[in-house]
């Protein structure tokens, strides 16, 4: 309690912080509003049914933070917008901008904040044995937990806000991996981990396959768009990036935030193999690998501090969730169709109970979760389709075009849902047939429809003058010196990656690893090696000197 008592003095008092944070800071807040209780345990729960290839969420997100780094933030710093709707009004139009925020505030009403309290209450009912104690069924137990936690999460988010959980969460996901280690080799920690690489390798495989729910081909189509809508258009994880307090400290934080997801595969999704070796398939729903090692592994005063640090975890997203949401209410709904007069204090007032409203209904969403087939993460993932693929299209043909007309976009945003609800749904529910592909080839093929229309409206109706930008920035523009070289060295670790996890890596078949391993890492570290030395001494000059110009000219 004297955690929440702390970060509510901090609170700032307005849904958007002023424009003076720092690149560690920026870096902080982005991991931490992104590795949320969900990632906890809807990860481990992939890794504990299938095998690795679901890190490509995370790993692959490095593309999408250098984009963010690199291309947009630039763009969004240079005209000093507060939300993504608002960038959006200012390239097409008002009617756009509300198209775009009611597909933000559904998303986040539907799916990305119960995602948030289903994790957090399966957590809780496998650690106490909810059911049991109360003597009513798992689905019964559930609404009364999501309730309560619920209840106490959005009381910290609307009035306070939880800062301060990114130690213990650290330690939470590091110190979870290290005993799961030190169990499954019953008290040998190197024994463990020789375990899980000698005995079924094949779960440390990255490279998905196409009957596993994220095949490695996904990575270059529908997924990189994915990520993209989440690291460079997503209100909740962006609105740090907007307040940096110079164009080379928003680089600083964004890129680092890339070799942080690095570490994910490791601390979320390794406990969930772990999890296997342990239980094999003997548990009720695989959302509940992650709990189960909790609850089973840990003494019980570890377990309440690993409950405490989840559901700090918990109360932490809902608190960027809401504040978000808020945020956009309040700019791109309140204070352009309802009250374009209203002052900072009304606007408080009016954020807070629109996040109430906002959580209650959410509360009565999250429990029909646990009967998702294919556990929480791929739900999370293929409803996120709705909203994601349309939002980062309209913003790329956005910046990258001039004379695209606001019709354009309307017509992309209607066509993609339409589409969308009928390749994944709903053929198969009306017509009896389905694509055999995966929701992400979908993904990656409608952005392309996205694009052909905005395109083709162009050609049709084009905007009688080129669009212009309002160059209005804040803070200082000169990028950081040692972007691109950090780009080349953050795109070496992603690949390291995926080489780890590979059958040349820890999922070869005869042995620890492959003896391609070593000469492979060596050559890429080669190869690293050099393209710093050349993106410093011109790649990177080149980009300033590009943005440079741009900036003096007004273009960005």
């Amino acid at each position: 309690m004297s955690l929440v008592s702390y970060s509510w003095l901090l609170s700032p008092g307005t849904p958007i912080a002023g424009r003076g944070l720092t690149g560690g800071f920026i870096a902080g807040s982005l991991v931490l509003t992104n590795l949320s209780a969900e990632q906890l345990v809807g990860l481990n729960g992939q890794a504990y049914n299938t095998n690795m290839s679901n890190m490509a969420w995370k790993v692959t997100a490095g593309i999408s933070v250098i984009t963010l780094a690199l291309v947009l933030l630039p763009r969004y710093i240079g005209g000093a917008f507060t939300t993504l709707p608002e960038f959006v009004n200012s390239r097409f139009d008002e009617g756009t901008r509300m198209m775009v925020t009611l597909q933000f505030m559904l998303g986040y009403t539907f799916v990305t904040i119960p995602s948030v309290l289903y994790s957090g209450a399966i957590a809780v009912l496998q650690l106490f044995d909810v059911p049991a104690l109360l003597g009513m069924s798992l689905e019964q137990s559930m609404w009364i937990v999501i309730w309560v936690v619920g209840i106490i999460g959005a009381a910290y988010a609307i009035f306070g806000g939880l800062k301060a959980v990114a130690i213990s969460y650290t330690l939470n996901g590091v110190g979870l991996l290290l005993i799961g280690f030190h169990s499954l080799g019953d008290g040998n920690m190197l024994a463990g981990m020789n375990t899980i690489a000698t005995e079924e390798p094949e779960k440390l495989n990255a490279l998905g396959s196409s009957e596993d729910s994220v095949p490695f081909g996904t990575i270059f189509t529908g997924m990189i768009f994915a990520n993209l809508f989440y690291w460079g258009t997503n209100q909740y994880v962006i609105q740090r990036t907007l307040g940096a307090k110079s164009l080379a400290e928003g680089q600083k934080g964004t890129l680092f935030t890339g070799f942080l997801k690095i570490l994910v595969p490791f601390m979320m999704m390794v406990p969930g193999i772990i999890a296997y070796h342990l239980y094999g398939d003997g548990l009720e729903t695989m959302d509940l690998a992650y709990p189960a090692l909790i609850s089973e592994l840990l003494p019980p005063i570890l377990s309440g501090f690993f409950l405490a640090v989840l559901l700090g975890a918990v109360f932490s997203s809902f608190n960027s969730l809401l504040n978000s949401a808020a945020t956009m209410f309040v700019y791109d709904l309140y204070k352009v169709k309802i009250k374009k007069d209203a002052s900072d204090r009304e606007m408080i007032r009016v954020s807070k109970w629109f996040g109430t409203l906002l959580a209650l209904v959410s509360f009565f969403i999250a429990p029909l979760l646990l009967r998702a087939p294919d556990g929480l993460w791929n739900i999370i993932r293929e409803f996120t389709g709705f909203f994601n693929i349309p939002v980062i299209a309209i913003i790329l043909v956005g910046i990258f075009s001039k004379y695209i007309p606001p019709i354009g976009a309307k017509i992309t945003i209607v066509v993609h849902v339409v589409l969308y609800y009928m390749l994944i749904w709903g053929f198969p529910m009306f017509f009896g047939f389905s694509f055999d592909i995966s929701f992400i080839h979908i993904q990656g093929i409608l952005f392309v429809l996205a694009v052909l229309i905005m395109m083709i409206s162009g050609f049709i109706r084009p905007l009688d003058a080129p669009h212009q930008f309002t160059h209005d920035p804040k803070v200082d523009m000169v990028p950081w010196k040692f972007a691109v070289p950090v780009t080349m060295l953050l795109m070496g670790a992603m690949v390291f990656c995926y080489i780890l996890f590979s059958p040349i890596g820890l999922s070869y078949a005869d042995g620890i690893v492959s003896g391609w391993f070593w000469p492979a890492t060596i050559a890429l570290m080669l190869l690293i090696l050099l393209l710093w030395i050349i993106s410093y001494r011109s790649w990177n000059g080149k980009y300033s000197t590009l943005l440079q110009k741009m900036h003096k000219e007004k273009k960005l």
